[in-house]
């Protein structure tokens, strides 16, 4: 494996990718587009913080990359749909740099009650102003806190140890947990309209653009207290700059901006009462050594096949979590394979249901595995990471669902195509016995046991004495050994289903005399 390291980040991340036997590690910081470009034509991996840009034409550039890490949490500096549809990783670290970042909105927090970063300005000039330099308490106030992720949630463990009241909103957080915070959880217009202070701890998308805003200043109290150090743009620095000169807003903190560096003439930087610092959240010692080795740890596992951790555009879940699911992945995959062979072409959707025990699993990355199954013999170069990209590009609509519906067994997996025509075929899997074996039980509902491995000839025909003589027959001429066979027949319908495991694929001559048989209605061969 080939590393390159493109952005300074600790020196133990870059001694950690140097111990690992076969890697070869390129340092580059300060490369120039042109050199990134050039430096990426062979590299496995690449490792950065905010200042190289992982652009659609770096990625286009290094045919055998697999993973980009950032070490950190903002990953604007990475193209990732162009990566996505490569098939590249990107991940990034958000837990390293928490309580760095969390440590200095409440600094800022402390800077806008009492104007420290002022008096300190006004003493070193040689003057005094004790006076003018009266601030307030934190205690009895309250804080809206927008995002209750990792940061979110130490910046209110450190309000409430100032005596404060917390607010949270946060579409993704779960009563239990606000409960057991001991925090409110709050529509953003309450956040709003009830908090003293508001602190913003949000991805920038195009929901949370401007998110605090005009609007939302005319909604708010009088002498609000605004702070950001999450991602320059969820506060509307326009209207923020209006809302200070009007006094509306008392007090604010920016360690994020719209455009960075901020502009020189800056009407920010005229504004007394904004305390300003040019995007520190994880400038500590402690954050950049944790940032460095995560990133570092996490790419290498990736790239060795291991647990995917805190992936941007692939499901990530935990070593005790995918320990859980790994026996189900390579049946999921099976699974995928085995429809799309099975439904033929012009393919329209994908359904893919879980039953009984499953579903209290974590069941995205199983979707992930029969999604990449599905296109294994469609597309070159399918993972994870492109495999929902790749049907989207190819009209597949994917549906994912549980059922709490009985079946015949603990745990089901069950798989549907729907073609052009309207046209359904369904193949439902398992796991048997105590080693967890995969296993194929229904096609069609129809009950059958399949293994999951090898080459399969699945037929339809009449059930008719003489079927499998026959098969039996061609498949000795053609020197083909059966490995296992499972039946299964519709005596109310007049036929009978029926999957033969084989040693090899037949020939086209015997695939002939099988289709030329007046009672064998049609077949697959199918391999996994």
């Amino acid at each position: 494996m080939k590393i390159l390291v493109a952005d300074k980040i600790s020196p133990k991340g870059v001694d950690f990718f140097k111990a690992q036997q076969g890697y070869t590690v390129v340092e580059a910081y300060g490369s120039s587009p042109e050199q990134i470009l050039e430096l990426v034509k062979d590299v496995d991996a690449i490792a950065v913080r905010s200042e190289t840009k992982v652009t659609a034409e770096v990625v286009a550039a290094a045919p055998n990359l697999k993973v980009v890490g950032r070490a950190g949490v903002g990953v604007d500096n990475i193209d990732i749909d162009a990566a996505t549809e490569r098939g590249v990783i990107v991940m990034n670290t958000p837990g390293g740099n928490t309580i760095a970042t969390a440590e200095l909105t409440f600094t800022h927090m402390l800077c806008g009650t009492r104007p420290i970063a002022q008096a300190n300005a006004t003493m070193k000039g040689g003057g005094w102003g004790r006076k003018q330099y009266s601030g307030f308490e934190l205690m009895g106030k309250t804080l809206g806190i927008c995002g209750f992720g990792r940061i979110g949630a130490e910046v209110a463990k450190r309000a409430q140890a100032f005596g404060m009241t917390v607010l949270a909103y946060d579409p993704f957080l779960t009563d239990a947990r606000a409960q057991s915070m001991g925090i409110s959880k709050v529509t953003l217009d309450d956040v709003i309209a009830q908090s003293d202070y508001i602190t913003v701890h949000m991805p920038l998308n195009d929901e949370t653009r401007g998110m605090i805003g005009k609007d939302a200043f005319a909604k708010a109290k009088d002498g609000l207290r605004v702070f950001n150090c999450a991602r320059g743009g969820i506060i509307d620095e326009a209207a923020l700059i209006e809302a200070v000169q009007s006094g509306k807003v008392a007090a604010a903190g920016l360690d994020v901006y719209e455009g960075e560096p901020l502009a020189e003439d800056s009407p920010l930087r005229k504004l007394d009462n904004v305390v300003l610092t040019p995007h520190l959240g994880a400038s500590t010692a402690e954050a950049q050594e944790s940032v460095g080795v995560e990133v570092a740890e996490q790419m290498v596992e990736a790239l060795n096949g291991g647990t995917v951790r805190n992936a941007i555009n692939m499901p990530s879940v935990d070593a005790k979590a995918l320990e859980a699911l790994k026996p189900y992945l390579s049946l999921g995959e099976a699974l995928g394979t085995f429809i799309q062979q099975l439904g033929g072409e012009c393919i329209e959707s994908l359904k893919i249901t879980y039953f009984g025990k499953i579903t209290e699993l974590d069941t995205l990355p199983l979707s992930r595995a029969i999604q990449r199954g599905f296109l294994k013999h469609i597309v070159e170069q399918v993972n994870d990471v492109n495999a929902p990209k790749k049907l989207e590009e190819l009209g597949v609509k994917v549906e994912t669902t549980s059922s709490n519906t009985d079946t015949s067994y603990q745990e089901l997996v069950e798989v549907q195509t729907i073609d052009a025509t309207g046209k359904s075929r369904t193949v439902g899997g398992t796991l048997f016995t105590r080693r967890q074996e995969p296993r194929i039980v229904h096609i069609d509902h129809h009950g059958l046991e399949v293994n999951t491995s090898g080459t399969l000839l699945v037929l339809k025909n009449q059930d008719v004495p003489g079927i499998i003589g026959f098969i039996g027959t061609v498949l000795s001429e053609d020197g083909i050994n059966i490995a296992n066979m499972s039946l299964s027949r519709d005596q109310g319908e007049g036929f009978a289903i029926s999957v033969y495991e084989l040693d090899s694929v037949p020939s086209e001559t015997t695939q002939s005399k099988i289709t030329g048989h007046k009672d064998i209605e049609k077949f697959r061969v199918i391999e996994l």
